[in-house]
């Protein structure tokens, strides 16, 4: 496949052999010597071409060449031809032994890495690896993953495994995708890993692939068939699109794998909650590409250091919460590079201006450098790698403050002020903006919103909401800024409306299931989430979430804990997501007999 543009690059540096540095001046000697030939006493020859070369300078860098100068070579043999590569490559890999550096292109990445790997340069197939990884796409994933199959590249195999599996969705319309082999998508299919927000989406694709050579392919429909979870689609399109396809509908195996999937569906509907899942490979939840993580908040009469994840594949949360880690509510959440960070908030008798970052591989906290003010209430939101936290309430005063977090050099520094104080807002970033609404000024709930622009350092006020929102939940969705529930002064909010920039204007969009304030808001799946809150007269655990393409609001799975006053983020990239969700292996397994489901041993 293609692996980047010919301006693509990446430049490896070769290590030191030796514990002094070689200083460029020697190895600018080297070249010298290499180009004319000088005390050369070996020459490689490719194809036609020849190369003078220092034995000692290409042993240093390889052991092939070690090998191929000492044991395999007699004392007056000078030439030496090196079969399956190319003159191309050769030259690099002199250069490279040479100078210690070589350049990675678009052009030359997986021919180099080849040459280098049957030259054993390790070096040289990891700065390969490296640039191909940084080039993965949609529409070269697969074959950079096939390719892997037949060199030493374990890292750059599994990444471009998973980034297949991460963007299958993508993948299925391209090209290299009808290039998969049975096996191979066989494989893709059976991965709890593979990422599909609607699992009718692996029936498709099982479609799409054969019908690229419907003869020779459709041998392999049973197979592939076999690893679609059949218990996660729908009754109505099992009915209208699955038993109605030929390829089914014509094979009695197929439609035993059918009735088996219905079967098993109706057993865990009929469960109170319904069952996430069972063990069985057709009712087994695929794992989450992305997590819904609510953290901290107001239980009861305590603040509470509670951590729960959202699996939205098992519909399921998980308590992951670290028990040495200090409570707080009331403060603001982010997440960013990998990791989670929590600034400000409050702990009965502290506001606090402190940040701590959470590790999601090692499930441990750090403490971060500390914000300028104690910000309770706070707004927290991320554009182009910083962090910003606006507003809040020290303990005094409402905030009318803001400044910005560079986690890579763990600094804070403050930006212009807002045109309103605001406690209890929310805000969010939508086109290199970022957008804050309502909350409170210390005498009255807000309606009005506001943009910062860090080109300009401005801020510029929008047309306000169409009621008084704190407590509020602000976030861009479906390329609009979304504000949802709050507190008008008087009751809790179910209304919910939406603002369009390109025309300044808010319309309403259907409301929540329940009215809540200080809730938590996220999206994930291309769905709004909202969990807990105030709902008026007590905490809550309920969660519901909003789809823009049907304006509808449907409930979830509700947490473990009852709280207001927490705060969500979605996270993604976890490598041990599986630590964070349901273990799949815990689930119920099923059997049928007698043409009924019952529970099978464990």
């Amino acid at each position: 496949g293609q692996t980047g543009s010919p301006g693509s690059r990446h430049w490896l540096k070769q290590k030191s052999m030796s514990k002094r540095r070689i200083s460029s001046e020697v190895k600018t000697e080297f070249k010298k010597r290499h180009m004319k030939g000088r005390f050369s006493d070996a020459i490689i020859k490719v194809e036609d071409v020849e190369f003078k070369v220092h034995k000692i300078i290409l042993c240093k860098c390889s052991p092939y060449f070690r090998a191929l100068f000492s044991r395999h070579s007699c004392i007056n043999k000078k030439v030496y031809n090196i079969p399956g590569l190319s003159p191309e490559m050769m030259q690099l890999i002199i250069e490279f032994a040479y100078t210690g550096s070589v350049l990675v292109t678009g052009e030359n990445a997986e021919e180099l890495l080849v040459a280098a790997d049957h030259l054993i340069i390790m070096s040289i197939v990891e700065a390969c690896c490296d640039f191909l990884v940084e080039q993965l796409c949609k529409d070269n994933c697969v074959g950079i993953w096939q390719f892997t199959k037949f060199y030493f590249c374990p890292q750059l195999q599994q990444k471009a495994f998973q980034f297949v599996l991460d963007t299958f969705e993508q993948v299925i319309s391209s090209e290299e995708f009808q290039q998969l082999s049975a096996q191979e998508l066989s494989n893709i299919l059976d991965s709890d890993n593979l990422n599909v927000r609607k699992e009718r989406t692996a029936f498709e694709a099982v479609l799409r692939w054969i019908s690229y050579a419907p003869e020779r392919r459709k041998e392999d429909f049973v197979l592939l068939f076999s690893k679609v979870r059949l218990a996660f689609v729908s009754a109505e399109y099992i009915t209208l699109n699955v038993v109605t396809n030929d390829l089914v509908k014509g094979n009695q195996e197929c439609l035993q794998m059918v009735e088996k999937a219905l079967q098993i569906k109706a057993w865990m509907n009929t469960n109170n909650p319904p069952l996430s899942g069972v063990r069985n490979p057709v009712g087994r939840p695929r794992l989450p590409s992305a997590l819904l993580l609510a953290i901290g908040g107001w239980s009861r009469s305590d603040p509470t250091n509670g951590i729960e994840a959202y699996d939205v594949r098992s519909n399921s949360w998980m308590n992951v919460t670290n028990n040495l880690e200090r409570p707080r509510a009331y403060h603001g959440l982010a997440f960013t590079n990998g990791y989670v960070y929590i600034f400000g908030g409050f702990e009965r008798l502290e506001n606090f201006n402190s940040v701590r970052r959470f590790d999601l591989g090692t499930h441990t906290w750090d403490e971060m450098a500390p914000m300028y003010y104690r910000r309770c209430y706070v707004s927290v939101t991320v554009l182009d790698g910083y962090i910003y936290a606006l507003g809040g309430f020290d303990g005094r005063d409402r905030l009318s403050s803001a400044e910005r977090y560079k986690p890579e050099t763990n600094q804070w520094s403050l930006i212009p002020h807002m045109h309103e104080r605001r406690s209890d807002a929310s805000c969010t970033t939508l086109h290199n903006k970022i957008y804050i609404c309502g909350g409170f000024n210390g005498f009255d709930c807000l309606q009005s919103c506001e943009y910062y622009s860090p080109e300009t350092k401005e801020w510029t006020t929008i047309t306000p909401m169409t009621t008084q929102r704190s407590g509020i939940g602000v976030i861009a969705y479906a390329n609009r800024i979304f504000a949802v529930g709050g507190f008008n002064g008087t009751m809790r909010l179910q209304s919910a409306e939406a603002y369009n920039p390109s025309t300044n204007t808010w319309h309403p969009v259907s409301s929540m299931l329940t009215p809540r304030s200080n809730f938590g808001i996220g999206i994930l799946d291309d769905l709004l989430f909202v969990a807990g809150g105030y709902n008026g007269s007590t905490t809550a655990n309920d969660v519901e979430f909003y789809d823009a393409s049907t304006d509808e609001w449907y409930e979830a799975r509700e947490m473990e804990i009852f709280r207001s006053a927490l705060k969500c983020c979605t996270v993604f990239g976890v490598p041990n997501v599986a630590e964070y969700t349901l273990p799949r292996d815990t689930l119920p397994l099923l059997q049928l007999e007698n043409g009924l489901v019952v529970l099978g041993d464990t």
